[in-house]
């Protein structure tokens, strides 16, 4: 079992699906586990590509209470990382994944494995007998000036991605976010990731084949109303919920 007190980077092996660098307090040693591979083996449920998913134009709808309660987890948390799970269905042609709701996650120590299985294990029984299922991943980075892609994000949405091919994978643009006050610009403050013909995670719209829209008209609006009335406060993520059970991860009454 991994310490909750040592910090977990993900990279590539040849040798193994994953390898963990585990920081501790006292010294840095390196180590080989199958143990996240192992877990989202048995959580995750496959699902077939779509006929029409690669290869083609994808359109990815996120609706407003699963995109403004992303956002507000960034801010509530906005000197930290933060993370989370996207949830949603396909259409019957693969063309269109629907984004319709958000698990905010962690923001403190992103990648320590026990939490996360316990998380995306909830996660798959709160799912099991509806329509929708984990379609993607969230990630805002600690800086606001810090745009790039790192190994966490890419490594829990590549194992998202053998079980939904599909998988969307958010960043978020937190000089987009703190701007908008004042450009009242219309598009989502998050950049959309999809893996190319090469297996790489590249940014929408370099391909020009993937968009990320809004399902309702005007998000950033409704937003903006949430964040001067401090919604952001109300938020609540797993890590909450690991220290008070209390605490709704779900954010069912977020929006009442």
């Amino acid at each position: 079992m991994i310490s909750s007190r040592s910090a977990i980077e993900f990279s590539s092996s040849s040798s193994s699906p994953l390898s963990l660098s585990v920081a501790s307090h006292q010294s840095i040693a390196a180590y080989q586990s199958h143990s996240l591979y192992i877990f989202l083996s048995c959580s995750l449920t496959p699902r077939a590509p779509a006929k029409s998913a690669m290869g083609s134009d994808l359109l990815y709808e996120i609706h407003q209470n699963a995109y403004i309660k992303l956002v507000l987890h960034s801010i509530k948390h906005k000197s930290s990382a933060v993370n989370g799970v996207l949830l949603g269905t396909t259409s019957a042609s693969g063309g269109l994944v629907e984004i319709d709701d958000a698990i905010p996650l962690f923001h403190s120590q992103l990648g320590i494995l026990p939490p996360l299985e316990i998380a995306l294990f909830m996660i798959e029984e709160y799912c099991r007998g509806k329509e929708s299922s984990i379609v993607g991943y969230f990630h805002a980075n600690e800086r606001i000036d810090d745009a790039e892609l790192g190994s966490v994000p890419k490594n829990i949405a590549d194992h998202i991605h053998q079980y939904f091919p599909q998988c969307a994978l958010l960043l978020l643009d937190a000089k987009k976010l703190k701007a908008l006050p004042k450009s009242k610009d219309r598009s989502p403050v998050m950049q959309l990731y999809t893996k190319d013909a090469s297996r790489s995670w590249k940014l929408a719209g370099s391909n020009g084949n993937c968009q990320l829209t809004f399902k309702e008209p005007e998000p950033n609006k409704v937003l903006l109303d949430y964040i001067s009335s401090e919604k952001w406060k109300e938020i609540q993520d797993f890590d909450d919920h690991l220290d008070d059970i209390s605490k709704d991860w779900l954010n069912k009454e977020l929006f009442a």
